[in-house]
């Protein structure tokens, strides 16, 4: 497994439009899940060993960033032929097991991930009321094992201060994760 980091916060990119399938059975698009003072878009898969230290930190930050106005979305874009684990069945049970307060959708095409310029799981992408990008950073100092309970929340501070400002952190730490799993076409 190779760990990759994604490039640095290109400010101001708007945020690409989608229309996916989500665990819940119904389809969302970005006006569905943007909230009041912006919106965290999350390339995420249930198998990445990087998402599943912080998973839990995820979810508790998502349901603290909804009550500051910040909408919240997960998308899966790895080839479940090769990777199964990441299946909208396995997805599905992922997210009731640990009540993901927001949609976890399914970008079987992967167009989503590239419009996006998604290149690893986790990859976070935080943008203001205008739906312009803002932070594309960490979720804290973990890898592939949990941080300290004390760590610093730098997505969660970001996007608090986006929400209150419209404008993220100028200083980004890059997120760490496994490679999206790209379809050989």
């Amino acid at each position: 497994m190779v760990a990759l980091n994604p490039p640095v916060c290109d400010f101001g990119l708007p945020a690409t439009a989608f229309d996916l399938p989500g665990t819940d059975g119904k389809r969302h698009t970005l006006a569905d899940c943007r909230g009041p003072n912006g919106l965290l878009v999350m390339f995420i898969c249930n198998h990445c060993p990087f998402v599943q230290a912080v998973i839990d930190r995820i979810v508790r930050d998502c349901r603290e960033l909804s009550t500051l106005g910040i909408g919240s979305v997960a998308i899966m874009s790895n080839d479940v032929a090769v990777y199964p684990e990441d299946s909208p069945e396995n997805m599905a049970q992922l997210a009731r097991r640990l009540d993901f307060p927001f949609p976890y959708l399914y970008d079987e095409s992967q167009a989503v991930a590239r419009a996006y310029g998604a290149v690893c799981t986790p990859d976070f992408f935080g943008y203001n009321a205008k739906l312009e990008l803002q932070y594309r950073g960490r979720l804290d100092a973990s890898g592939r094992n949990p941080a300290p309970p004390d760590a610093p929340r730098e997505l969660f501070a970001a996007m608090r201060q986006i929400a209150e400002t419209g404008l993220g952190p100028r200083q980004q730490t890059a997120s760490i994760g496994c490679s999206i799993k790209w379809r050989a076409d």
